[in-house]
Formats: C-alpha cells, sequence, structure tokens
C-alpha cells in the first residue's frame, strides 16, 4: 500500500493541516534535501566555486548527499508500507546505509570528498527525517470508508483505525478518501455505480480481504482455490535475482562473516563438551530435505528414541539444554551464521520462512491444510514470521505463523526483503522471539 493509502486523522485542526503536508513525500524530499544539502552548504560556502581540492571535494559530497538522501527517504515511505511496520524504526539504518554507500563509493573511485560536510549532511537529514516520523507517529490514525455490506466484520475489529460506515452511496466529501468494501458481495446497482465511479476518479478502493492483510501481515487460506494469490507460484523473475543477490550478498559478507565465525567456534568449543556445529536434516525448497548447519547452543545428549523426536525438535522458554554461551548466540541469532554454506550451495536464502526440523515439519503437514505450500520458495535464515511473531511451538501458533509464510510468499519481493532485514537488525538488537 502507499503512502496515501490512509487519510490522516489528527488530534487538532493544526496537526491535521500539519500531518497532511508532511505525509507527502515531496515535502518529505524538500525538507531533507534543505536541511541535508542546502544547510551544510551554506555552512561550507566558502570553499564553493574554489578549483582546489577542498571545493571538488565539496561539489561530490553534495551530489552524494542528494543521492544518499532521496533514496533513504524512498526507501523509509516503501518499507513503511508494509503492515506492521513504522517508518520511525528504519530512519537510522536506512540513511546509515546510503550515506555508507555514499562514501564507500566516493573512497573506491577515489574522488575528493569533505567529511565536515558528509557530516553535517547526515546529522541534519536523519534528524529531519525523526522528527517528521515522530510527529506523523503520535499523531496519525488511518481513516477508511466502509461500505457495511458482506463480510466485514473482520476488518471492522483491526486496531489503530478509524472506520466510518458510509450509510448512502456517495462519494466521500474527501478528495483523498479510501473505500473499502467487500467486493465479493453481490452489491445492488447504486453501490455498485458509486465503487466505480470512485475508481474513475482516482479514489482508492481496496476489497476488505486484502486490507486485511495488509494491516495485518497475515493470509489466511481457507481453500487452495480461494487463496487470492492470483498465482500459485511466486514471481520467478525475483526468484532467479534473489540467488543471484544470495550469492553476492554472501560474498561481500565473507570478511565480516569469517571472524566472527573463528572467535564463535572457538567459544564454542571451550565452552562445553561436543561438536562446535550442530547439523539437522530440515525440509528445504520443494519439499527436497537437506542438511542445515549452525552453532551447537545446547548440551551434548544421548540419542532420543523416534517418539521424543518431535519434542526433542522444539525449544521451551529457558529451555535446560542451552548452553551459557548458547543464550547469547540465540538472542543474537549469530547460531544461525553458518547457513552462509547452505546458502552458498543453493538450499537457503538470507531471507524465506525457516526451515523446519523433519519430525515436526510431518507432523505440521498432517495437521495443517496447505502447509507444504510454504516450501515452495527457498527457507531463510531470518523471515517474515520470525520478525513478526517470534518462535514458536503449539499447533495454534505454527498455524498463525503459516499465515506470515503465506504473507511473504504472496508478496514475494525486494522490498518486503529488506524490510525483513530492516527488522531482523531490530531482533538482534532486542532478543525478540528467542528462545
Amino acid at each position: 500500500m502507499s503512502g496515501r493509502t490512509s487519510v490522516l486523522m489528527m488530534r487538532d485542526p493544526v496537526a491535521r493541516h500539519l500531518g497532511t503536508v508532511v505525509e507527502s513525500v515531496r515535502v518529505q524530499l524538500a525538507l531533507g534535501l534543505l536541511g541535508g544539502v542546502a544547510l551544510p552548504a551554506m555552512l561550507l560556502i566558502p570553499y564553493l566555486g574554489e578549483e582546489t581540492r577542498a571545493g571538488r571535494g565539496v561539489t561530490y559530497s553534495i551530489f552524494g548527499a542528494i543521492f544518499a538522501i532521496i533514496v533513504a527517504t524512498l526507501i523509509v515511505r516503501r518499507v513503511a508500507a508494509f503492515p506492521g511496520t513504522r517508518a520511525f524504526t528504519y530512519i537510522v539504518p536506512s540513511f546509515a546505509g546510503t550515506y555508507g554507500l555514499v562514501l564507500a563509493s566516493l573512497l573506491l573511485a577515489r574522488l575528493e570528498y569533505n567529511r565536515l560536510f558528509l557530516s553535517v549532511s547526515f546529522a541534519s537529514s536523519l534528524l529531519i527525517a525523526l522528527a517528521i516520523a515522530l510527529h506523523i507517529a503520535r499523531n496519525v490514525r488511518r481513516r477508511f470508508w466502509l461500505v457495511p455490506f458482506g463480510r466485514t466484520d473482520r476488518v471492522r475489529e483491526t486496531p489503530d483505525v478509524d472506520w466510518v460506515v458510509m450509510t448512502e452511496p456517495v462519494l466521500p466529501p474527501n478528495a483523498n478518501a479510501v473505500i473499502v468494501a467487500d467486493l465479493q458481495h453481490d452489491h445492488d446497482d447504486e453501490w455498485a455505480r458509486m465503487l466505480a465511479i470512485a475508481a474513475v476518479r482516482g479514489h482508492e478502493v481496496y476489497h476488505t480481504k486484502v486490507l486485511l492483510e495488509s494491516l495485518t501481515g497475515r493470509v489466511s487460506m481457507d481453500h487452495l482455490s480461494e487463496n487470492s494469490f492470483g498465482s500459485l507460484v511466486p514471481n520467478l523473475a525475483y526468484v532467479q535475482a534473489k540467488r543471484v543477490l544470495d550469492l553476492v550478498g554472501t560474498v561481500v559478507l565473507a570478511p565480516l562473516i569469517i571472524p566472527i565465525l573463528l572467535v564463535v567456534a572457538a567459544l564454542v568449543k571451550l565452552s562445553s563438551p561436543g561438536p562446535v556445529f550442530f547439523i539437522q536434516e530440515r525440509m528445504g525448497y520443494r519439499g527436497v530435505p537437506f542438511r542445515m548447519i549452525k552453532f551447537r547452543t545446547m548440551y551434548v545428549r544421548d540419542g532420543v528414541s523416534s517418539e521424543a523426536a518431535r519434542g526433542e525438535a522444539m525449544t521451551a522458554k529457558r529451555d535446560p539444554r542451552i548452553t551459557r554461551i548458547g543464550h547469547i548466540l540465540r538472542r543474537t541469532r549469530i547460531d544461525e551464521l553458518p547457513q552462509v554454506w547452505n546458502i552458498l550451495k543453493g538450499e537457503m536464502s538470507w531471507i524465506g520462512p525457516r526451515p523446519e526440523a523433519i519430525p515436526l515439519s510431518r507432523w505440521y503437514e498432517g495437521e495443517i491444510p496447505f502447509y507444504i505450500y510454504r516450501h515452495i520458495v527457498r527457507p531463510g535464515i531470518s523471515g517474515w514470521a520470525q520478525v513478526q511473531q517470534g518462535h514458536v511451538t503449539d499447533l495454534a501458533a505454527v498455524s498463525a505463523k503459516l499465515h506470515y509464510d503465506f504473507f511473504y510468499i504472496k508478496n514475494f519481493s525486494a522490498w518486503l526483503d529488506l524490510l525483513i532485514a530492516l527488522k531482523t537488525l531490530r531482533t538482534i538488537q532486542s532478543g525478540f522471539g528467542a528462545r
């Protein structure tokens, strides 16, 4: 959903007007460029226009800052369009990433740059973006106009949303009003005509089920033929591109990952008797089992019976089997880093549904309809369900997790992967969902 898919509800008229203004992407870009480029340039105006190394450095830095601000602003707006997200959370990593990319590009190209300009530019644009997001987060509520016919009960229960229930088939007075209706319901002629006119005149009109998915970040599937995927196969072009991105990302991150792997391997070996790595057969891409590798985080135990395998595959809260170093590795997700080997082999991806142990996967397949459908994409080190829900064990929680997995498959895209990557950084910091 785009940035204009909801009409702002503010606490007072002044906040309403200000919120409407700053919610515009043009205003956000203008404020960012004003504070992140114009202000630092004014501070360094003595160097501008001089054909000196300092002058050339400022010029290159100005172009770099313009690029960084535009890209970071668009990234924040795009990832915040997904459900369960707030732009405020992703501003710092987005701006740090784009400015870091600019700095790295200038260094690799051996171009002159001005450190003071880039530092002031980064700080100013970041503060402006944070101020805008904070204002919106404190004052904005989503408002939708609802056609009260058909299946609308579930969508009305969505929290933090203001619903304006329409009583007659007349277009809302607000030019940016977003209309929600059960488009599978057989509306009478007047209401159907109103919906058609609304769409023609530029109003966004959403089906209740689609909007509910967007607000909750979950997709429910009652029947495979009624899942509204359009096609049961995800974006094939991105499937291929994602594989290339996985390999490139692994190679680029290798200088950072390898030292961490060596240090953690030594710590695991010294912490308790047993092997450094834990290797377990998991259910993988297209339902093909594979051997997943991770750092061992539990004490070595004697073999368990096949009947107890399913229970052993589940990790309880404060599980006594976990070692002292294991708790740290699980909380920070560092225990998953050896799976870069599985990524190189094509068995996994950086982002995707988490692969389950074979006993659990077989159990879920027998209990939950369409569970096997989650294997249509490569499993990942981190996924949408992990950053939204965390660790699960009981069947009801697994069913809810499956809805998150289906949402990921349905919205399979680079933007959603980027959002999950940013959420993963926050999850690592907070330890959300770790066991």
